[in-house]
């Protein structure tokens, strides 16, 4: 269930990836073809999309690392406490690494 939910939110991560980027590219700041608030407005929703980009290589990484815990049996379980992580946890958050309790203590 949890390889499979992971297969298709990588999947999707990709798709949004190839159509999203160009969005991130270099804005041009040629003031005679386009205007100085054209030119902010391009260059806070360059800002965005390359924000965006990073969200999601960052989330692209974190299902990668879940798939390799799924093959070497150890996905599910705590990365600091070796207890099952709850399955209603892992249902919002397919690549969680910690329980609930080692999360609070990490975020203190």
């Amino acid at each position: 269930m949890s390889r499979e939910r992971l297969l298709k939110l990588r999947a999707e991560l990709q798709a949004a990836a190839e159509s999203g980027d160009e969005s991130a590219a270099i804005v041009e700041l040629d003031q005679s073809k386009v205007g100085r608030l054209s030119r902010m407005d391009a260059m806070q929703a360059q800002a965005m999309a390359q924000a965006s980009v990073g969200r999601r290589e960052q989330m692209l990484r974190r299902i990668e690392a879940a798939l390799i815990r799924i093959d070497n049996d150890e996905y599910g379980v705590c990365q600091e406490c070796d207890e099952p992580i709850n399955p209603k946890r892992l249902e919002f958050d397919p690549t969680v690494t910690q329980c609930i309790d080692c999360a609070s203590k990490a975020e203190q």
